[in-house]
């Protein structure tokens, strides 16, 4: 199981296509019409966009714009046999709502649409067992990394539950992050064959920045995309320059993650690094495992989604060559306190 494509729900599809191609560098792929909705589709690399603006007020893209703001409405899986993931969500009582919602025209795929948690759809997309070692390497990003599921309080175990029954998703990291402001609780499920990552957060106090995305978004859904990229100091410099709004990191950052053990040896351009606010963490135990993180301010008019950009670093074990894992859990405190910043300057902390 891996990540196939992201499915934005959005009022105006031309106007966004038009700001992923401005800001991210995407390609435009196709357009097209069906019944209720005008849908844009864009890729770079092995990340596909889709783009659908309502035709039909009574149809599913309007209904969903009028329960919740712009967003991702439905992450899409790359699956190996279809049928067998229909059957097993349907024994998990899984709800199958649009089996049809995700076809391309002349698209040969087969392709079904299952009910997620919350408004969350996900839509499996069957490919042949090598389809991902065909996807190419975009100019600045590559990869769906990670997306996270903002939750209600009280909702976590049972999201967890459900997505481990439905798709056999299996706990990995788990995070508790307070600060003097506000807190929230994360828990990592990634799939055991494939390379599809969801943290899910809930709140752990009524100002937390997961509480006011579930007050904007109406509920629960998509707070972050996580798309992977090769070289980010250059990825993020190029998209400074495009207008890209992202988040501020306070030089103090970089002088507390100087006196951390292991930054003598972790091999970066700490010039380079501050000057484009990057956050970077590293494996206590081998700083050749390095994360390099940045975020965007949120892209819509409401304080709800927003794209992370990460690297991962490879590094040589032995004879092995290995990609660093995690999410940046020394990042963490740095991130949350950044957001906390915005929503001081919205009013809302």
């Amino acid at each position: 199981m891996h990540f196939h494509h992201l499915h934005f729900y959005v009022e105006n599809a031309a106007n966004w296509r038009d700001w992923f191609i401005q800001m991210l560098a995407f390609q435009p792929l196709t357009a097209f019409q069906q019944a209720d909705r005008h849908t844009e589709v864009l890729a770079q690399g092995a990340i596909q966009i889709r783009l659908s603006a309502p035709l039909d007020q009574n149809g599913s893209v309007a209904c969903y714009l009028q329960a919740h703001p712009p967003g991702v409405a439905d992450i899409a899986f790359a699956v190996t046999d279809l049928d067998a993931w229909v059957s097993r969500a349907r024994a998990q009582g899984a709800r199958l709502p649009d089996p049809t919602a995700a076809a391309l025209p002349g698209q040969t795929e087969r392709c079904c649409q299952i009910q997620g948690w919350g408004d969350l759809c996900h839509t499996l997309v069957e490919v042949d067992p090598d389809w991902l070692e065909r996807q190419p390497r975009g100019t600045y990003l590559s990869t769906i990394d990670h997306t996270v599921l903002n939750v209600p309080e009280g909702q976590l175990a049972a999201a967890i539950a459900w997505y481990a029954a439905v798709f056999g998703f299996e706990p990995r990291q788990s995070f508790t992050i307070e600060t003097a402001h506000s807190g929230l609780c994360s828990q990592v499920i990634g799939h055991p064959d494939g390379t599809a990552q969801l943290p899910i957060n809930q709140p752990s106090s009524q100002n937390s920045q997961i509480q006011e995305f579930l007050t904007h978004n109406r509920g629960a859904g998509i707070q972050h995309v996580a798309l992977g990229c090769p070289d980010m100091v250059s990825t993020i410099s190029a998209f400074r320059d495009r207008g890209l709004p992202l988040i501020s990191v306070p030089f103090t950052y970089y002088d507390s993650l100087q006196l951390r053990s292991g930054a003598a040896e972790a091999e970066v351009d700490w010039r380079a690094i501050a000057a484009q606010s990057i956050l970077v963490d590293w494996a206590a135990d081998n700083t050749a495992a390095r994360l390099l993180q940045t975020f965007t301010q949120p892209i819509f008019a409401e304080p709800t989604f927003f794209f992370e950009f990460i690297q991962r670093s490879r590094y040589r074990d032995g004879s092995r060559v290995k990609t660093a894992q995690g999410f940046g859990e020394g990042n963490f405190r740095a991130l949350f306190e950044a957001i906390e910043r915005a929503q001081m300057q919205r009013g809302s902390l």
